[in-house]
């Protein structure tokens, strides 16, 4: 069995290519496609230090650091690839991979990370934080998206077989594309945290500062609460609107950007974790509960799989309902009343459902099986 995976873009290392990392441990011989390539060459560990044949796009100009700006360009590099002589196509797809070309004696199974997500329901969002909801340069990017979502509704069908990397984006993929699929959830690191049940008086947020993941939210929260302690970890373009808000409360430390042990000794010893973003999955709840720490979340998205409310049997966190300041407080409020009710033991056993294991073995047995049924019917 021949087999090729193909990926949206590598320019970094994040949810995405955390799956990616684990696709190349199942099928280690697999060669290797993208839009661009730019991991630098002390950082490609994660894909095996594979070579990756890229588009045309990677010799564009600015594509280092502009080649979302080239997203026009991708439905036409996607189909550029040849990739004939495959038995398997794996995409990797939160964008276009899903949309490369194969034959009818090829099976291509997606993992869907999501439909492209500022192209369908999170466009106003997405134009509005990027200050192309109005004026001319608005109404190019309203028609741009317009033609993406017909072009990658009308590429849905390319693909045999989907998994959805959880529920929400399996509502996502029947809404968008009218296609089932199935569940394999992202793998997490979850043993590059350790346990710890001695915690300390302060809550925990960490993520890129960008607006979708309400940091600035959650900062507001606290300055309302200044018996409350936060610690703020990560930076971004709202870091300085973010450092604005906070300043003059003594009970918020601004950390910027910290390396993984600080990040992991943090998260081993807060209270609680707060997490804020609507996401298709959500890794660093899911990281914080591997080491006992509860997660105080927003309740929509992928969260809601990942993370045991207090009307279940074995809670690990608190949801609110609205991403506003008062909602996270009133939410706090409630983990401070309940919080005997939520276990660290539970919260580590919770998060071990989302190993890296455990998706390599899901992952290979779910493709294994898809194959053989392919191979039978041609």
């Amino acid at each position: 069995m021949k087999v090729a995976i193909i990926h949206d873009w590598l320019v970094t290392y994040a949810g995405a290519e955390r799956v990616l990392e684990q696709m190349i441990k199942v099928y280690p011989e697999a060669d290797l496609f993208s839009m661009v390539d730019f991991i630098p060459e002390e950082e490609r560990g994660f894909i095996s230090h594979k070579a990756v044949q890229t588009s045309f796009i990677q010799n564009l100009p600015w594509a280092k650091s502009k080649y979302r700006s080239y997203l026009p360009l991708m439905p036409l590099a996607v189909e550029q690839f040849d990739l004939s002589s495959y038995d398997l196509v794996i995409s990797s797809s939160h964008a276009v991979a899903k949309a490369v070309i194969t034959g009818p004696d090829q099976l291509h199974i997606s993992y869907i990370h999501s439909p492209i997500r500022y192209a369908w329901d999170l466009q106003h969002q997405y134009l509005r934080e990027s200050g192309l909801n109005k004026g001319l340069k608005g109404w190019v990017a309203k028609y741009l998206l317009h033609r993406i979502r017909k072009w990658d509704v009308g590429t849905s069908n390319r693909v045999d077989v989907y998994i959805a990397n959880s529920n929400f984006i399996k509502r996502r993929i029947e809404k968008v594309y009218r296609r089932d699929s199935v569940v394999i959830y992202p793998p997490v690191s979850v043993k590059d945290f350790s346990f710890c049940d001695k915690k300390e008086d302060y809550y925990l947020t960490a993520s890129r500062m960008v607006p979708y993941k309400k940091m600035d939210m959650i900062v507001e929260a606290f300055t309302k609460m200044p018996n409350k302690k936060l610690r703020v970890i990560g930076t971004g373009p709202d870091f300085a609107k973010i450092q604005k808000i906070a300043k003059n409360f003594e009970n918020i430390q601004l950390m910027g950007y910290q390396s993984f042990p600080v990040l992991k000794d943090s998260m081993e010893k807060a209270k609680a974790f707060v997490f804020a973003a609507e996401e298709d999955f959500g890794i660093t709840p899911v990281e914080a509960q591997a080491c006992g720490t509860p997660v105080i979340a927003f309740a929509k998205g992928g969260v809601l799989e990942t993370v045991q409310g207090l009307d279940e049997a074995n809670p690990t966190g608190v949801f609110f309902k609205e991403q506003t300041s008062s909602s996270l407080s009133e939410a706090i409020d409630v983990f401070e009343e309940n919080a005997h009710k939520i276990l660290y033991e539970n919260c580590e056993v919770n998060a071990s459902r989302f190993s890296n294991k455990r998706f390599r073995e899901e992952f290979k047995e779910f493709v294994e099986k898809e194959y053989k049924n392919w191979k039978e019917r041609v």
